[in-house]
């Protein structure tokens, strides 16, 4: 708990920071006017609330505020060719992380993807399937059993999107302090002007997860009478019809 209340207000400063330096810097220079802080959050820590209230995130204009870390990942590939700059190799190399603890010996400590209990890759499929497919944690459930049959168990599958949702309805009011910024794309997240959900979750979800758990069960006994089952029996034929185009195991519909 202390170490977490830590990070969070190093966090803070930074937003305290921003501003001040924004405030000062033209004053400094015997200037008029003052400047706009930007943002630096993407989309898909907004999405699983991985930011603290009033931090770096929080600024006047996010201009990436509406881009997942793949979509960014993607730009600097882009930008590296077109505009010739092998150093952007080195960022896209490295790992993600807020820099909130020290380096020992040299080397990283704190990472995004661990503190988060999630990659990017995930967290960007979840927002996809959140936002534009409009899918709850069944549903979403459904989805990538069959989407991730090829990396996942199911029971890892219904683990991770029940983690993801977690997270989700816990932060969920973080949303009402969301940065301002160019929406470019159909996944971003709505702030709070044009958002109606709820701000508040019950993080339990316990419809949705215990429809995911008899789901689980189901495909489970699916695929165990599937694999005791003769291969040229025609009980076989009619089970296999319950699993997915590419043989992986899928949702029992």
């Amino acid at each position: 708990r202390y170490d977490s209340t830590m990070r969070n207000l190093a966090c803070m400063f930074c937003m305290v920071l921003s501003y001040l330096f924004a405030q000062l810097m033209l004053w400094a220079k015997s200037r008029s006017g003052g400047l706009l802080v930007l943002g630096s959050a993407n989309v898909d820590e907004a999405l699983r609330g991985y930011m603290t209230k009033y931090d770096c995130s929080s600024a006047d204009v996010n201009p990436i505020g509406g881009i997942s870390k793949t979509d960014l990942k993607k730009f600097l590939v882009y930008a590296k060719d077109k505009f010739n700059l092998p150093v952007l190799e080195d960022i896209m190399a490295a790992a993600p992380t807020a820099e909130l603890e020290p380096l020992t010996d040299g080397r990283i400590t704190q990472t995004d993807e661990q503190d988060m209990g999630m990659t990017y890759a995930e967290l960007s499929t979840y927002g996809r399937l959140r936002k534009i497919h409009r899918c709850g944690p069944y549903s979403m459930f459904c989805k990538l059993v069959s989407t991730w049959g090829d990396q996942c168990t199911p029971a890892e599958v219904a683990e991770k999107v029940k983690h993801f949702f977690r997270c989700y309805a816990i932060n969920r009011h973080k949303m009402t302090v969301l940065t301002p910024s160019i929406h470019t794309e159909d996944y971003s997240p709505d702030d709070n002007r044009h958002d109606h959900r709820p701000l508040l979750y019950n993080v339990s979800w316990n419809w949705q997860f215990r429809c995911i758990s008899e789901q689980l069960q189901q495909l489970s006994a699916t695929t165990d009478l599937l694999d005791k089952t003769p291969k040229t029996t025609p009980a076989k034929a009619r089970l296999s019809k319950l699993m997915d185009p590419n043989g992986k195991t899928g949702v029992v519909v």
